[in-house]
């Protein structure tokens, strides 16, 4: 099985952006540069996060820059009427040659609500379900418009008028939805709705077990997905200089950033003092903490070549979740995706920073180790010595 590696591409940037000491300030000249770096390294697509920006917007912008590289738009249901969204994915895609994709990400009470709105939880999917599936129809052709709960579309008359005519679909199955849902209301909406399911890191085999758990609620709809996770990457030539940079970046926090770090993921009912895990590594880390400890960087290792160590999106320490990443030689990694891949992942996003020369290590290192299903021919990257020059330059 091939599996697809796409690369993070949205603001901040820098060695350490999880601090103000390693964070620059980045602008659009940078994004473009990382978007025309991971387009002609090979990467099959980038990330479009959530940001200060309005990821359609800097997503489009990019269009004139990349030649293959698909943008993975995250999108809330119900920022724009799905009509107007699926006219506006025609013209990305009539662009693009049809390199958009969508991360459906359907949020929480507070987040939605300063967005105008307002539903429940399970509410909240059964709109998605419904927003989702105006914006394909429309997308696709229909113009018979769409009458459900939440969305009630009229049927649209195309006439003499330009402004009445659309460009019509590129992409001849809809644009492909990518998301996540792990509640029991999320995974059904996963499985009636998404193409691709996704999920933050965690060990191959507990992840394998919740994408079969999604797999087979999936069968019972007569659907197949395929599956993806979100991962942290420092990739180098020899593990022993992977765990050194990591170790690096554990040096530049204090141990009370760590506690702060376990403090925000603790369960409603516990403390700091008082919380017992039962992941043996991770307990241990704890008694060292309250202690006044910070551990090193190789105590984070929960599985081989997983850390949860620290990174913009958190600092994983009870579980892994959006911070954790792959740590080891390119070998090393390309045995934890294979074993990913052998529990049915096939989409892997991936992040270092600095994004540019990280971007450029993976490329170098990893890519040619991996069997990749990105739809075209990877470009070959000249003698690995301008590789490392232009990765100094970056980082300096």
């Amino acid at each position: 099985m091939a599996v697809k590696l796409l690369w993070y591409l949205t603001s901040p940037d820098g060695p350490y952006p999880w601090l103000e000491s390693g964070r620059w300030d980045t602008d659009y000249e940078h994004l473009q540069q990382i978007a025309i770096t991971a387009d002609r390294l090979g990467f099959y697509g980038s990330l479009m996060g959530t940001s200060e920006y309005e990821t359609l917007a800097v997503a489009a912008s990019l269009i004139p820059f990349t030649e293959r590289l698909k943008f993975l738009v995250a999108q809330h249901p119900g920022e724009v009427q799905p009509a107007v969204l699926a006219k506006y994915a025609q013209s990305f895609d009539a662009f693009s040659q049809g390199r958009l994709l969508f991360n459906v990400v359907n949020g929480n009470d507070k987040g939605l609500a300063a967005l105008g709105i307002h539903y429940s939880h399970d509410e909240r999917y059964d709109f998605s379900k419904e927003y989702w599936t105006a914006f394909q129809q429309n997308y696709l052709g229909d113009k018979s418009g769409f009458e459900g709960e939440f969305i009630q579309i009229s049927p649209r008359q195309e006439g003499a008028s330009p402004m009445s005519t659309w460009h019509g679909p590129t992409q001849k199955q809809g644009v492909p939805l990518w998301g996540a849902g792990t509640s029991v209301k999320g995974v059904q909406h996963s499985v009636e709705l998404l193409d691709v399911y996704l999920s933050f890191a965690n060990t191959p085999p507990l992840l394998g077990e919740k994408f079969s758990k999604v797999a087979a609620e999936a069968a019972k709809v007569g659907r197949r997905l395929e599956f993806g996770t979100r991962l942290q990457i420092i990739v180098r030539e020899t593990e022993e200089e992977a765990w050194q940079y990591a170790q690096s970046l554990l040096d530049k926090l204090d141990v009370n950033y760590a506690i702060e770090a376990v403090k925000r993921q603790l369960p409603p009912d516990a403390t700091f003092e008082t919380y017992q895990s039962n992941n043996h590594v991770v307990q241990k880390n704890l008694e060292l903490l309250r202690q006044g400890i910070l551990p090193q960087a190789k105590d984070f290792e929960i599985y081989p070549n997983i850390w949860t160590g620290p990174s913009l999106f958190g600092f994983d320490i009870l579980n892994p979740a959006a911070g954790t990443a792959l740590v080891g030689s390119a070998e090393n990694i390309a045995e934890r995706i294979k074993e990913y891949e052998r529990y049915g992942v096939s989409a892997f996003i991936l992040s270092g920073f600095p994004l540019i020369g990280e971007a450029y290590r993976v490329a170098d290192l990893l890519f040619p180790l991996l069997e990749l299903d990105h739809g075209f021919e990877l470009p070959k990257l000249k003698h690995r010595s301008s590789v490392d020059s232009l990765v100094k330059k970056i980082v300096a």
